[in-house]
Formats: C-alpha cells, structure tokens, sequence
C-alpha cells in the first residue's frame, strides 16, 4: 500500500486516511493508488468491515488535481491519448469504485474539498464537515472541463442548473452553503467534530449492513428505473434480507421493546 495513504479498521470503521498535508492531499497518482489498494482491500479481505470513512490529514481534505503532474504533462511528450488513459486509470476509476461500493462510505471533511478532491467527498454516501470546511469544483481555474465523475454525481445532488453554475464560476462554498445545498449532510463546530461525527459513524456502522447494501444500490438506481421497476426490486431485495440474521434480530427487538444488536450479516 502506498505511504500517501492509511487504512485502519477497528470496531467494524475502515478509515482511509490521505496523508500527504504537505500536498493538501492533491490526488497524486501515489495517493489515488493508495487510496483504491484500500477500498479494494476492505471490499475483498476485511471480512468485518461495516462502513468506510475518507478523510484527509493535515487541515485539508483533498486539493483535488495535482497541479505538479499537470505542469510535468505540460513540459513532456506525453499524447493526449496517454494522458486520457492515465486520467481513466487513475482518478477515474478510483472514483468509480467508492462510489459502487458496496459499504455505506462517510466523508469527514476538515478544510478544503476542491476539484476532483470535491468529487471525492460526495462520491460518498455521507458527507460530514466542520464550520471550517470548504467545497468547490474549480477546474476552470486550471482551464480544464470537469472530470473525476462531476457530471454525474454533482446534478444528482444539487440539480442541473446549480450543477453549471458551480462549474461556470468555480465558487468555492463555506460549510454553511454547502450544507444548504445538500453537499455536506451536517456541519459541527470543529470543538464537537470528532465526537459527533463518530457518533453518526457509529450509528451507521452498527446497522444492519447487509440491508444497507441493498438500500445503497437500490437508490442509486432508483433514477434509472421506472416506479414498478423500483418497487419490484425492492421487493426482491427484501426477499434477500428476510432471510438474514439482522432483520430477525430486529424483529425479536421490537418485540421485546429493546434496541436491536445487529452483526451485519
């Protein structure tokens, strides 16, 4: 695994932490390596893991495109076709990977969130950030269209028309506007940070998580489908988990007036 990028699992959280503060985390093709030898590692050897969470060190979440490998591009003989497929292979990809995962994935967004590192954060299924945290998709500022998953994910959060003017002007949002356009899902004081946003990690990691792989991906293909296409794979799904250890488990709960203690299977 890369040294740009830190996985530790415990109590069921793998927590993926970029850590290169001294880049502010900029996607390097090291930290996008590191950063999908991670997920690929949770997906197909923690057998225990519930929930993922990103987060950057150092004061910055992600700044986005590593502006040193655009101006190294620039000065060598790379084609356009070789940068296209470095672009594929690299970002692109990784980013497609946490956004099909099959775990709920939390965001915890201290400082600034831009260009593809913007992308990054609402890749996940949540995004928790503190009063100092900042989002933005930038790319007009280095002269480039948008990439990293932009077009698909940024309308389905805050529309179409937002989606453009956010690109046009490369607005780089406060917390508190982010939050109000459905970017960031909650935003804590940076003194409460940590114990509220691990709290809503905990809550998530301790549900029943076989369920929660169903709901994901029903819902992200929900804009895809029909209403009667929706509501029979709904059923479907739910005919999977009726036969899983945590929806027992929630019944008997209920039953017997008690919180329920799911184990994820």
């Amino acid at each position: 695994m890369s040294d740009a990028v830190t996985l530790d699992v415990e109590d069921g959280i793998a927590t993926i932490t970029l850590d290169q503060p001294e880049r502010r985390n900029a996607l390097s093709r090291e930290l996008t390596a590191g950063l999908r030898d991670s997920l690929e590692r949770v997906r197909d050897e923690v057998d225990d893991a519930r929930a993922v969470v990103v987060q950057g060190s150092g004061g910055a979440f992600s700044a986005g495109g590593d502006i040193a490998a655009m101006k190294e591009r620039l000065d060598s003989d790379e084609s356009l076709e070789e940068a296209v497929k470095t672009l594929e292979r690299t970002t692109s990809e990784t980013l497609a990977l946490l956004v099909e995962f099959p775990l709920p994935t939390i965001a915890k967004v201290d400082g600034p969130a831009v260009g593809a590192g913007a992308n990054l954060a609402i890749a996940c299924d949540i995004q928790l950030a503190t009063e100092d945290a900042s989002i933005g998709f930038v790319f007009r500022q280095v002269g480039l269209s948008v990439d990293a998953g932009t077009s698909y994910l940024l309308p389905r959060v805050v529309g179409t028309n937002v989606a453009k003017e956010l690109v046009y002007t490369g607005e780089i949002m406060g917390a508190e506007r982010a939050h109000d356009l459905g970017l960031f899902n909650h935003v804590y004081g940076s003194d409460e940070f940590a114990e509220k946003a691990d709290a809503m990690v905990d809550r998530i990691a301790s549900g029943p998580t076989a369920a929660f792989r169903h709901a994901k991906r029903l819902i992200d293909e929900g804009f895809e489908k029909t209403i009667d296409q929706a509501m029979t794979d709904e059923a479907v799904a739910q005919g999977v988990v009726f036969d899983t250890y945590d929806h027992e488990e929630g019944v008997r709960a209920f039953l017997e007036d008690r919180d329920p203690e799911f184990e994820g299977r």
